[in-house]
């Protein structure tokens, strides 16, 4: 077992890789105990239990723990005991499957764009999932969209919309039904593929705006009550995240020159 001292934790939430293995945080503020299972120790549930911290969270620094490695967290609650997917990973197998420890770290370099006035937005909605699916089963869509951004580029667009990213239930999703809010959809490309696209679409001098869903889950594939014992609205779990990136009306958020602290950020402990 290698936990560090609370008074020596990192700063972040979710997993946190650093030089000497991965730090682990989570918000369970009913639990009882909480312990890191994954590949890194067999899928052992009581290798490496988390210290209590403040307020609900829960800390555990690994130093066997890299990235690429599965992950889930064991939460004990006097007779329960629950395996469930971190809320705040950044990367997933699927909505039901298991977190990744995930490099955050993309080669930005290069990409210095930035997006026009809010007055002068000629925006395409893009739903990757059927923008330009050639149907062959792979799940870069991204990769797959920019192929077509000629296209856009004709049609006089300085903008691309694209609908939400968050995992969701399934393969095919308008997007509105967010299962693990921090990873992008792995069958579009993940987190990673996201990266490119971004890049790319600057490359062709054009912005890309995010649709988001902050203000409820699901309704299926859905861990994180189990953790917070959160609200319930007539569509599913509520939350409160508050995510600090710039705003455009009708509560969508731009990726301009902020494209890389956005695609990259961390969110930390409030």
């Amino acid at each position: 077992m290698s936990t560090t001292a609370v008074e020596k934790a990192r700063d972040g939430m979710g997993a946190i890789p650093h030089e000497s293995g991965v730090a682990f945080r989570v918000w369970a503020p009913h639990a009882g105990a909480v312990c890191v299972v994954g590949s890194f120790n067999n899928w052992s549930p009581d290798a490496h239990p988390m210290a209590r911290e403040r307020d609900g969270y829960w800390y555990a620094d690994i130093a066997s723990a890299a990235v690429g490695d599965e992950y889930r967290y064991r939460i004990v609650n006097g007779d329960k005991q629950l395996l469930r997917i971190d809320p705040y990973a950044r990367q997933v197998t699927s909505s039901v499957g298991n977190a990744v420890v995930y490099d955050p770290h993309f080669d930005w370099d290069g990409d210095d764009f930035h997006l026009p006035a809010v007055n002068e937005l000629v925006i395409y909605e893009m739903h990757l999932g059927t923008f330009h699916d050639k149907e062959d089963g792979k799940s870069d869509k991204f990769a797959e969209a920019v192929q077509k951004l000629d296209h856009l580029q004709r049609l006089g667009v300085n903008a691309i919309e694209v609908m939400p990213l968050a995992e969701f239930a399934g393969s095919l999703s308008w997007g509105y039904n967010p299962a693990c809010v921090f990873a992008v959809e792995t069958a579009y490309g993940g987190a990673a593929g996201f990266k490119r696209f971004v890049k790319a679409v600057h490359q062709a001098g054009l912005g890309v705006i995010l649709d988001v869903v902050y203000n409820h889950f699901g309704p299926g594939d859905l861990d994180l009550g189990s953790l917070t014992a959160g609200a319930r609205t007539g569509w599913a779990a509520s939350t409160s995240t508050v995510t600090g990136m710039p705003r455009l009306p009708g509560g969508r958020i731009a990726l301009t020159t902020a494209a890389r602290r956005c695609a990259n950020s961390s969110a930390t402990t409030p």
